[in-house]
């Protein structure tokens, strides 16, 4: 009982309700056929019901054929998940509904209640009103039992119950009524079950996004938390590298010095001793500060070659943002620094990580060429774009760092947001060799 309470089991129960009365209204029309045969009384039946009906045999096959076809046709109307195929089926399912009921003589239109029970179950709400409400007026219109096509071509209900004396007359007018009044009873109650539970879905999944809602705003917390915890531990770990690294070098070279000032002028010979051994200290505290420095670089840096540490960003961030990011690379030095490769890393990682923060672009486009004295790079998006620019911490950060290498940054607007930032290639390396010169 409980499994003939859900919408699909009151489903089932309708068809095979349906199937039930379909097939009796059959086999009394066949067998008072038979009846009007064996009595002899065949031409005073057709002059009082106006038509031939066809033999029993054709009734008996035509409606077993057009109801399990009916079945069928329902069965995958239902089941498909192509919207084509659905109004296929949905079409061949009233053809065969039409079918029925001709073949019945349009004694039972309770088949009709089928077919809309069908596109109920279908129905997702989506658009699907108004072909809802044309289904619903051309099934009414071909259940009309006085449609006018049909009305000198068949034999009522009424003209075979005629056959039998009134008091069994009155008794198949009744059962007949009664079948179709209990099937309407049995479709509005369909319906109930189905309102209640598309509404117990809906509740449900209004309690599930509220779960997902306030679970997402404590994995929300929990990151936030994460990030402050990680953020302070790195803190620390610079605290304790400048102080294990600068602090000990800087304390030593001032120590030295402090010697330097006292033995100047007396041991000039010791004070130049001093101030090599300083130099050294120098020395291995820039290697110090260099080595903690290093462990700042991103893992792909560290694990990959250059450009596909670049690509292997660019990917990650596609596919988790869902922005498309292209590369035009028309040339590439080689022999790149990891300074400069540390920096156009950061320059291209903020400049796709603002095109979809603040313009919400679907596109970026990364575009680098130069030649021997210069690298340049050019990032552009299909975003908002922005006027007005108000540098931020990205944009602020992009340029010290770019300036660190004597390069240049420049931003607009034009038709989204566009970076432009030009690296020298050379620079560093003539300046070092000047200052060693001099």
């Amino acid at each position: 009982m409980q499994n003939l309470l859900t919408v699909a089991g009151m489903h089932r129960l309708l068809y095979v309700y349906n199937g039930f009365v379909i097939f009796v209204l059959m086999a009394f029309m066949c067998l008072t056929q038979e009846r009007i045969n064996d009595a002899m009384t065949a031409r005073a039946f057709l002059e009082s019901a106006g038509a031939i009906p066809p033999s029993s045999n054709v009734i008996f096959w035509t409606v077993t054929a057009a109801f399990f076809g009916f079945v069928l046709s329902g069965h995958f109307y239902r089941k498909s998940q192509n919207r084509h195929a659905k109004y296929l089926l949905f079409a061949t399912e009233v053809v065969i509904c039409m079918l029925l009921m001709r073949v019945l003589n349009l004694s039972y239109d309770g088949v009709v209640l089928l077919v809309v029970a069908d596109l109920m179950y279908k129905y997702d709400g989506r658009r699907q009103e108004y072909i809802l409400l044309i289904a619903m007026i051309c099934l009414y219109f071909i259940s009309n039992y006085n449609m006018a096509i049909f009305q000198t071509k068949i034999i009522t209900f009424e003209a075979y119950a005629s056959y039998y004396d009134a008091d069994a007359k009155a008794v198949i007018l009744a059962l007949k009524n009664t079948c179709y009044s209990l099937n309407i009873v049995c479709f509005v109650f369909y319906l109930v079950l189905l309102i209640k539970s598309t509404h117990e879905e809906k509740e449900r999944i209004r309690l599930l996004n509220e779960r997902l809602e306030e679970a997402n705003q404590r994995l929300r917390a929990y990151a936030i938390e994460v990030a402050q915890m990680a953020e302070t531990r790195e803190r620390n770990r610079l605290a304790r590298e400048i102080h294990d690294t600068l602090g000990h070098a800087l304390t030593g070279i001032a120590a030295g010095l402090d010697a330097c000032i006292m033995t100047l002028e007396v041991a000039p010979e010791l004070t130049k001793q001093q101030l090599n051994k300083i130099r050294d200290a120098a020395r291995k505290g820039i290697v110090d500060v260099r080595r903690s420095v290093k462990k700042l670089r991103p893992d792909d840096l560290e694990r990959l070659p250059f450009q596909e540490a670049l690509l292997e960003m660019t990917k990650d961030y596609s596919a988790s943002s869902g922005m498309e990011i292209t590369f035009d690379i028309f040339s590439w030095s080689d022999n790149l620094r990891q300074d400069q490769e540390d920096v156009i890393y950061r320059v291209l990682q903020e400049s796709i990580t603002n095109a979809k923060r603040h313009g919400q672009a679907t596109k970026v486009k990364i575009t680098i060429g130069g030649n021997e004295n210069y690298l340049l790079i050019v990032i552009a998006d299909n975003g908002r774009g922005c006027d007005d620019v108000k540098q931020g911490f990205g944009l602020k950060h992009m340029r010290e760092r770019l300036e660190l290498l004597h390069g240049t940054v420049h931003y607009w607007s034009d038709g989204g947001f566009i970076v432009e930032a030009m690296i020298p290639l050379n620079r560093e390396a003539q300046h070092d060799k000047n200052s060693d010169s001099r």
